[in-house]
């Protein structure tokens, strides 16, 4: 049997272990603002937004549309369709600025302590600098698309609000990558997809490029965090993912898209929650995220429960 000095004496090793896997802060902030230099993007001056949409040409690929596949989608017209994907962009777009305003704030309150000279101090501010501009332009997407914007919910709001003031910095950086890389995946099929609106796509290659960065700056430091922090702080970030992803999975699409393209929005939600296609596209979307997340030891105990009822993580 393992006695409790065996343990503490594995959990050690292993400690030692992740530390010597870690990269330099330093390094990986000089490389990632080497690349901002020569990949960022003004997207008023990069797209044409003046442009005619094209007929006959969608907002987003049918096939990540949450309703694709069921009964209702068997129902209803193309034009119905193509309708509620572009209410479905704009709803994602939305929750997408929602992620950037959060995401910001983590960031200040993350350097805030930090030396202001530092490379890695620098990258954030310049990662600030790319979801400010990805905010404006996903907002001029939902306006140029003719699409109402789409709020989540009040109490997710204020929970958000919670979160900002509360959250650890392994949980801050958690919930990032939560808000950042099931988007991603999908915008990675969306944007060299011909069927897709040009404006659209551009929108979608422009994010996919620089997130590409604030994605492995906020996997370095969660790896990081994870080694360093105490006990209690990684239990935290394991318990607060999970409830992030719970939250993330309900608020991916918000109902009122249905009822804006005349669906009865109680029987389109049940189908949605009812579909093995969407539930496939999620856990896709989301296995990247899962896979580094399992590695580092986020996904224990309470938090991976938590995981597995969000509908992101098989059970």
């Amino acid at each position: 049997m393992t006695t409790a000095p065996d343990i503490a004496d594995m959990e050690r090793e292993a400690l030692r272990d992740a530390l010597g896997l870690l990269k330099d802060r330093e390094q990986v902030a000089e490389r990632l603002l080497e690349s901002s230099r020569k990949h960022s993007f003004d997207p008023d001056t990069e797209l044409d937004w003046d442009a005619p949409f094209e007929d006959g040409k969608w907002f987003w690929p049918p096939e990540l549309i949450s309703l694709y596949d069921t009964p209702l989608w068997r129902r209803m017209s193309e034009e119905q369709r193509m309708d509620l994907a572009r209410h479905e962009a704009a709803s994602l777009a939305s929750l997408g600025i929602w992620f950037e305003v959060i995401l910001m704030q983590l960031l200040v309150r993350h350097i805030y302590d930090k030396p202001l000279t530092s490379n890695h101090v620098r990258y954030a501010l310049t990662e600030i600098a790319d979801e400010c501009r990805h905010s404006m332009m996903f907002a001029r997407m939902i306006k140029r698309a003719g699409a109402p914007a789409y709020p989540v919910s009040r109490l997710h709001h204020n929970m958000a609000r919670l979160l900002k003031t509360v959250s650890t910095t392994p949980g801050s950086f958690t919930a990032t990558l939560l808000g950042e890389e099931i988007l991603d995946w999908m915008q990675r099929l969306t944007f060299p997809d011909e069927r897709i609106q040009p404006l659209v796509r551009g929108v979608t290659r422009i994010h996919v490029i620089e997130e590409a960065r604030h994605v492995r700056y906020a996997r370095e430091e969660l790896r990081r965090q994870m080694v360093k922090c105490p006990r209690w702080e990684a239990e935290l970030t394991r318990i607060s993912s999970g409830e992030a992803a719970r939250v993330f999975s309900i608020s991916f699409v918000n109902p009122q898209v249905y009822e804006d393209v005349g669906l009865d929005k109680k029987e389109a939600v049940a189908q949605v929650k009812a579909s093995g296609h969407r539930r496939e596209i999620m856990q896709s979307g989301a296995k990247r995220l899962t896979d580094f997340l399992d590695e580092i030891g986020v996904l224990r105990g309470v938090g991976r429960k938590l995981w597995v009822s969000s509908g992101l993580l098989p059970k």
